[in-house]
């Protein structure tokens, strides 16, 4: 069984589990099905806005598809989860991509 399948499968059994969709969403990514992973990303910011992890990775993969705006909204957002969930690196990171995409 290759990584996507184990993955999905896992989600089966649990479904909201918001590690393993973040996962998949990766695992998308990496295969470069950029629609399935925008689409499980945004699905866990709509079920789990608190797991932070995400906005990152969301963020990048907007930007690379040419939808500035919306990753420096998902940008933001990460900002202010990370800063809910207190997490300083987090929040730095998305800060520092945030930044970067202005300049």
């Amino acid at each position: 069984m290759d990584l996507l399948a184990a993955l999905q499968a896992f989600l089966a059994d649990d479904p909201d589990d918001p590690f393993t969709r973040f996962a998949l969403a990766q695992e998308h990514a990496r295969r470069g099905a950029d629609a399935d992973a925008l689409a499980t990303y945004e699905a866990l910011v709509a079920s789990h806005p608190d797991y932070v992890g995400t906005y990152y990775h969301l963020g990048k993969l907007l930007d690379r598809l040419g939808r500035r705006a919306d990753a420096h909204a998902a940008y933001r957002s990460g900002i202010a989860a990370a800063t809910r969930a207190g997490d300083a690196h987090a929040r730095a990171e998305l800060q520092s991509a945030l930044l970067d995409d202005d300049a």
